[in-house]
C-alpha cells in the first residue's frame, strides 16, 4: 500500500510537468539525465513487478513511465526546435549585417 501511495504521489506532478513543457514551449532548465534516470528507475519497478509481485501497482508504473517518457520527448522536440529557430535567427542576423557593411 505504501508503494502505491508513493507512485500516486510522484505520478500526481507529471501531468502538470508535462502540460507545463507543452504550454510553455520552453525547456530550459529542465534536465533529461534526470528524466532518464527516473525512468529508468519506474521500468526496474515494472520489471520487479512482472518477475516477483505482479499486482495492481504495476499500473501505477507504467502510467508514470508513459507519463515520464512524454516529457522526455518534449523535452528532445523542443529543445532541437528551439536551438533550430536560434540558429535561423543568428543566420538571418548574420545576413543582415553583412548587407549593411557591404552597402557601406
Amino acid at each position: 500500500m505504501f508503494e502505491a501511495i508513493m507512485l500516486f504521489c510522484f505520478g500526481a506532478s507529471w501531468p502538470f510537468a508535462v502540460l507545463k513543457t507543452y504550454q510553455s514551449k520552453r525547456v530550459e532548465g529542465k534536465s533529461a539525465r534526470f528524466l532518464i534516470l527516473i525512468l529508468i528507475g519506474y521500468v526496474a519497478g515494472i520489471v520487479h513487478k512482472l518477475l516477483h509481485n505482479l499486482n495492481w501497482v504495476i499500473l501505477l508504473y507504467i502510467a508514470n513511465s508513459i507519463l515520464v517518457l512524454t516529457d522526455l520527448l518534449l523535452l528532445t522536440y523542443y529543445r532541437r526546435r528551439n536551438a533550430a529557430q536560434a540558429e535561423s535567427k543568428n543566420a538571418l542576423i548574420d545576413e543582415q549585417v553583412w548587407k549593411g557593411q557591404k552597402a557601406r
